[in-house]
């Protein structure tokens, strides 16, 4: 017999977005609980990239992804929202009238969050690294092959491989370059896709002779009991050798899979689901889209539009929430009523 759990307003993804959405509908008296597929809040900030500095976050020159997750945990602490982690959602079915809409969502844990209302803040869906195809790499994964860097400190004074041409591999390039005794990237191809400001910080590094970058691509591990001890290579030009490293770290992007929401009926496109851009509600009524699964025209995947999104969609949700009740906008620097909510009064 499944666990039954009624909320207001059940939110599957507890990234960034996710999080947000809990402050917004809390300042309008709408209770929440989380689901995700991973052990604690945070999605991929706190996931793929804790330590990593984000810049276009309003109010913060730079902050790290935990701490931006640290905060969000702070902020909607008032509104006490409850998670359920390490649980897939499985199922999903839906009661009521298009007005007044009942949602029952299953996770593999054996319980059913029953809502008014339903947000999606999944991100892209669950997310899995793309491996290398290199014999025996699962012996090394976890003890000296990553693929996120969640404590920067493990790498200090060790050699560090990084592999691949993307933002990320660029990104801890940089970051790592100050921590680790060496820093090499290897790439296929000496073209990138990542930021201009990237690549040429990693090639003036290279050019002072502060890290290295090979041509070529990693063949084949050498080491024991799941610690690295060395990369064989082959070089553009044909030659192999074998690299000396203690870590390496393969970016070669990340597979994303929607699961059960791809059979949820909300008219999906290429993986996202479409919205409109008013309250970012789907095709099915009191179900949102909010943060990087969503699409419509002009969508940016940047954070801070999935904040604006979880905003608008909050002031529909209410609607499904209280259907008897007036909706009064209220700033909270203005509203003693919200400033009490927040405890700041």
């Amino acid at each position: 017999m499944s666990e039954v759990i009624s909320t207001d307003v059940a939110i599957v993804g507890a990234g960034p977005v996710g999080l947000f959405a809990v402050f917004e509908l809390g300042l309008l008296d709408i209770k929440c609980h989380l689901i995700d597929i991973l052990p604690k809040p945070g999605g991929q900030c706190a996931e793929l990239y804790p330590e990593k500095p984000i810049y276009d976050i309003p109010g913060f020159p730079i902050i790290s992804g935990q701490e931006l997750v640290d905060n969000l945990m702070k902020q909607i602490r008032p509104f006490g929202p409850k998670f359920h982690l390490n649980e897939i959602v499985d199922r999903l079915e839906i009661a009521g009238t298009a007005e007044h809409p009942l949602f029952r969502v299953g996770t593999d844990n054996d319980k059913v969050i029953e809502a008014k209302a339903l947000f999606i803040a999944a991100g892209g869906g669950s997310f899995q690294p793309k491996k290398p195809p290199l014999a025996g790499l699962d012996a090394y994964e976890n003890t000296s092959v990553f693929y996120s860097v969640r404590k920067m400190e493990h790498f200090r004074g060790r050699r560090v491989v990084v592999v691949g041409g993307g933002d990320s591999a660029l990104d801890w390039v940089l970051n790592l370059h100050p921590v680790a005794s060496r820093v090499t990237l290897i790439h296929r191809r000496d073209a990138f896709r990542a930021a201009p400001h990237s690549v040429n910080a990693m090639r003036a590094l290279v050019g002072a002779g502060k890290m290295d970058f090979v041509l070529g691509q990693v063949t084949a591990l050498k080491g024991a009991d799941g610690q690295l001890s060395a990369l064989t290579v082959r070089r553009e030009d044909g030659e192999v050798y074998d690299l000396a490293c203690d870590d390496m770290l393969p970016f070669f992007g990340l597979t994303m899979k929607l699961g059960p929401i791809a059979h949820w009926g909300l008219n999906l496109h290429e993986n996202l689901i479409p919205t409109d851009t008013e309250k970012f509600e789907t095709s099915v009524p009191g179900i949102f889209a909010v943060g990087d699964i969503n699409t419509y025209p002009g969508k940016l995947k940047l954070i801070l539009c999935g904040f604006h999104e979880a905003a608008l969609a909050a002031q529909r949700a209410f609607h499904y929430v209280y259907p008897d009740k007036k909706l009064t906008f209220q700033y909270t620097t203005s509203s003693t009523s919200l400033q009490r909510k927040l405890g700041v009064s």
